[in-house]
């Protein structure tokens, strides 16, 4: 079954832009997060997603991409919906939190052993998903 997280996030970030709001994204950066690494504080990054400060937004189902200024030079986004710990209105923090998730990683030798004795012991689970903060400024939708 498909997320509702993209959803809400595409729900959010247009009530936002109906109210004259900025939307904002709160995102915990990993390796499949493409954003500048400089603007990254304690693994996370705040991303203006307003219309005024992105290009070519697109809101999809799996991922989150657009084009963006960083300090003058413009950088192509790619934000994994998994990674998105928020969206808010940056005017009064109306939005929504959400539960951040890792993808487990996959292992060659796990994906199709051809022998139960090539195949080894069984797979430690991956760790339970991440809790991102939600922002102190972040309030629940009403």
């Amino acid at each position: 079954m498909q997320s509702i997280k993209p959803y809400l996030i595409r729900a959010i970030h247009e009530w936002c832009s109906d109210q004259g709001f900025t939307a904002y994204l709160a995102v915990s950066v990993d390796a499949s997060t493409r954003v500048p690494r400089e603007f990254v504080k304690d693994g996370e990054i705040v991303l203006n997603v307003g219309l005024e400060a992105t290009q070519k937004l697109l809101l999809g189902n799996e991922e989150i991409t657009f084009q963006a200024r960083f300090g003058g030079r413009s950088f192509p986004v790619v934000v994994p919906i998994e990674r998105v710990a928020a969206i808010y209105a940056s005017e009064n923090g109306e939005g929504m939190a959400f539960e951040v998730t890792e993808k487990p990683a996959v292992d060659a030798d796990l994906v199709a052993p051809k022998t139960p004795e090539e195949a080894g012991p069984e797979p430690v689970a991956a760790p339970a998903a991440e809790r991102v903060s939600r922002p102190p400024f972040l309030t629940r939708v009403k």
